[in-house]
């Protein structure tokens, strides 16, 4: 803690205070200023919209209709046996998210009953404590595919005695700190002893190892920081604060979360990019301003942090990468379609605080997308907060209110990502992202100089994203799977994919955001040689450029290809979405539903030829966003010697393009 980051330089007033009780007396009663009331604040629960209250208790009643899930050993052993982590996974999330949907609902009825009651008295309220008694009895928090404890001893059953704290543990906490500061009077006058039980539980799985294992690689001392360490630095807080009962130890807590979310904004780069992806944003900066609201919350000025110059860039981060719809540019292990049960009051209420009021609107935007006022699949956490907040309410109500589309180009220098549209203010028209950046970045893919190409806002050109998460999707055979692979992403194939690591990175990288062309040409440049293997090449030099209309010709994207150095087949790879069409120097990609909706791709065809080849999707993640295949287009080169050039073209079909 000898360098304080900008959370600690920020909080030095307390944290450095010459009272070492100052930090103490700041938390000394932190549900006090949580925006959550607890559950005898009826004035609070029963204003709550009745349309909010009926959809709350119909898909808790629905809960209660169907069997709890059940955990088993044998599920959670599978990620050493087969490499499934689905099975497990899976059902402890249905079950936090019926444990989730139960706590909503007892909250809003506000039903109770004393222990010696029948067992019908408060299903709900009973629903959470039998949710929360399975929980608290499971042997382990910890998804087994993270469980380096027990994969250190060679077994597959984890020891209760030997936690490891990762984001199941994480989540868990969370869960259980939550339910008790929503519930804490009705649990205990209905199931008195439970919420010591669930205190040891938490202590002895998150607290402790939290406080005596300093060293854990989430926490990312060494600069790589990733999405895990404000997710369980927010769990752990929230523990910390509904759960810890002994002041001193909650303020030593406190500390060293503060501490350790300093080393994620540390990592963070200062325009308000994350090189994990869309995905993780609700992971990541999202969670990070989560906590910093808790912290805000429950001491007050002295931990409120909120004013960090980095943060309003970081909010704007969803909106600077949509495409339409629920379609986003999905760098890293995001996936194209984004899940609309998302937290959007988070961005929402960031949005008011900062000032900004199009950002909120955006999210309110999500928030109608969604169709619901809170999602429990997100956290309980973030549901009681949605739920709770009569302005993300009123906020959702205002049908008349659109979300804006910002801006035609956007620029992320530290990942080098560009995103730049046809036109500001909708999806419709040509919209064009590309990347620089490395091959060692948090969940890289061998994708330096990739590309997207979006017809109206629907991606054709595309990123298929990640498959469903196994056992070795983060270990030594994670590019064994074809959707990590270069062959599988928009990126020269020179005889060999792009190499991992930080050093194999774009080079000589310029953009022109219009500043040469009065705004008509946006423009990335690089330098790609040092991303294959040494000796394949000399130099690829790729140009992705967007040509806006000038009134009389229309907009299109045109990527230029040039090389030197190899006498390998050069092929340029093309992953396509929709209905494709070949012919001389020609292409057409259909994405449907519309019929007239056509992309077409055009190049020289005495200098390459197209074959196209398929690649059928069984994963539910990938089919949720392609459906049941994707195609892939690739140019190989027709030009002898060790130069060459390739120029491709994408613009409307009929749009009046012509060939190279």
């Amino acid at each position: 803690m000898n360098d304080p980051g900008p959370l600690r330089r920020r909080l030095a007033g307390v944290l450095d205070a010459d009272d070492p009780d100052e930090l103490a007396y700041a938390v000394a009663e932190p549900g006090r200023g949580i925006a959550v009331p607890d559950v005898t604040d009826r004035s609070a629960w029963d204003a709550i919209d009745p349309r909010v209250r009926q959809e709350v208790l119909t898909a808790a009643t629905a809960a209660l209709a169907e069997p709890a899930p059940v955990l088993s050993a044998g599920a959670w052993a599978r990620a050493f046996r087969d490499g499934d982590r689905s099975a497990y996974e899976g059902t402890v999330r249905r079950l936090r998210e019926r444990v989730s949907r139960l706590v909503l609902a007892a909250v809003l009825t506000g039903e109770t009953a004393p222990a010696t009651a029948p067992p019908d008295a408060c299903p709900h309220l009973d629903g959470v404590v039998d949710g929360l008694m399975a929980l608290a009895e499971a042997s382990t928090w910890c998804w087994a595919a993270h469980d380096r404890h027990t994969a250190a001893r060679g077994e597959i059953v984890p020891d209760p005695d030997d936690p490891y704290l990762d984001l199941g543990a994480a989540e868990m906490a969370s869960l259980f700190a939550w339910a008790d500061h929503a519930l804490g009077p009705h649990l205990d006058q209905r199931a008195p002893g439970l919420r010591r039980r669930l205190r040891r539980e938490v202590d002895r799985r998150v607290l402790s190892p939290f406080e005596q294992v300093r060293d854990w690689p989430w926490i990312g001392v060494g600069g790589t920081a990733n999405n895990w360490n404000p997710w369980i630095h927010g769990s752990v807080l929230a523990a910390a604060l509904f759960l810890c009962d002994d002041q001193p130890r909650r303020a030593h807590l406190v500390r060293l979360i503060v501490s350790g979310l300093d080393h994620y904004l540390t990592a963070l780069p200062d325009d308000g990019s994350i090189d994990e992806g869309i995905a993780y944003w609700w992971q990541g900066p999202c969670r990070l301003m989560e906590a910093l609201d808790l912290l805000a919350e429950a001491g007050g000025d002295r931990l409120d942090a909120r004013d960090l110059p980095i943060l309003a860039a970081l909010l704007r981060y969803p909106e600077r990468m949509h495409l339409g719809d629920d379609w986003y540019v999905n760098v890293g292990d995001a996936s194209a379609r984004l899940s609309r049960e998302q937290p959007w009051h988070v961005p929402y209420q960031w949005g008011i605080r900062l000032g900004s009021s199009p950002t909120a609107a955006y999210a309110a935007g999500g928030g109608r997308a969604s169709g619901q006022v809170t999602h429990p699949i997100t956290g309980l956490g973030r549901a009681l907060t949605a739920l709770a907040d009569p302005d993300w309410h009123h906020a959702l109500a205002d049908s008349t209110s659109e979300a804006p589309w910002l801006v035609r180009e956007t620029w992320f220098a530290r990942t080098q990502v560009l995103v730049a549209r046809e036109s500001a203010g909708h999806p419709d028209g040509l919209t064009v992202a590309v990347k620089g950046g490395h091959n060692g970045e948090h969940h890289n893919h061998l994708d330096v100089g990739a590309y997207w190409v979006a017809l109206d806002g629907k991606p054709v050109v595309v990123d298929v994203g990640r498959p469903t998460y196994t056992a070795a999707t983060f270990g030594p055979r994670r590019y064994d799977a074809w959707p990590f692979q270069s062959a599988w992403h928009n990126v020269p194939d020179v005889g060999g994919g792009q190499c991992l690591g930080e050093e194999h990175g774009a080079r000589a990288v310029v953009v022109d955001l219009g500043e040469s062309s009065g705004g008509e040409v946006v423009e990335l440049r690089a330098e790609l040689g040092a991303v294959y293997p040494p000796g394949l090449l000399d130099s690829w030099r790729r140009e992705v450029r967007l040509v806006r209309s000038d009134g009389t010709d229309p907009a299109y994207i045109e990527v230029d290809d040039a090389w030197g150095g190899t006498a390998d087949p050069v092929r340029v790879r093309h992953v396509l979405a929709g209905r494709v069409e070949v012919g001389n120097g020609w292409a057409t990609v259909e994405p449907g539903p519309d019929p007239g909706r056509r992309l077409r791709m055009t190049w020289d065809a005495t200098l390459a030829v197209a074959s196209l080849d398929h690649q059928d999707l069984d994963d539910p993640l990938l089919r949720h966003s392609w459906g049941e295949r994707v195609s892939r287009l690739t140019l190989t080169s027709l030009q002898p010697g060790v130069r060459g050039r390739i120029a491709v073209r994408w613009s409307r079909e009929g749009s009046g393009s012509r060939r190279y």
